[in-house]
């Protein structure tokens, strides 16, 4: 999967699937995205290999107090993934609006749902959780191997 920012100064491509999708509706997501939620692809950063300019680290508040670095174009500003302080900069959760065919992407998961708009109607037979979730109930065990790989490295 390719995909880059507005002006196409930043372009990647993934090297497999995400690990996990999460459609995020925490306030902070809303205010981030200035939407009623946010899609991102869980994925090991060296599996997202960039085909054109680098992104520039910005350091950004969280709802934990932690905070997170977002990868944004240089140029557009355009955010095209984060670095979370919890899971560190071996991890990325890539903005799925970013990808060339974002629609090929769906949630395997909606977090938050505490704080979700009201009119938005969260599909059937996709889990929602009203905080966030157990990785070990919901990944896959692939996921979990590929995750524990990275950690361990």
């Amino acid at each position: 999967m390719d995909g880059g920012c507005a002006c196409g100064t930043v372009r990647y491509r993934l090297k497999s699937a995400p690990l996990f999708v999460h459609c995020c509706h925490c306030t902070w997501c809303q205010r981030e995205s200035g939407s009623a939620f946010a899609v991102n692809a869980l994925i090991e950063t060296s599996r997202v290999d960039l085909t054109a300019d680098r992104p520039e680290p910005v350091p950004t508040p969280s709802s934990s107090g932690r905070g997170q670095i977002y990868l944004r174009c240089s140029k557009c500003h355009v955010a095209l993934w984060s670095h979370y302080s919890g899971a560190g900069p071996k991890f990325a959760f890539l903005r799925v609006g970013t990808l060339d065919h974002p629609h090929d992407v769906n949630p395997d998961i909606h977090i938050f749902t505490s704080t979700k708009r009201p009119w938005v109607i969260l599909p059937e037979g996709v889990p929602a959780v009203p905080e966030y979730y157990d990785r070990e109930k919901y990944w896959p065990a692939t996921s979990l191997a590929r995750r524990a790989a990275v950690i361990a490295d």
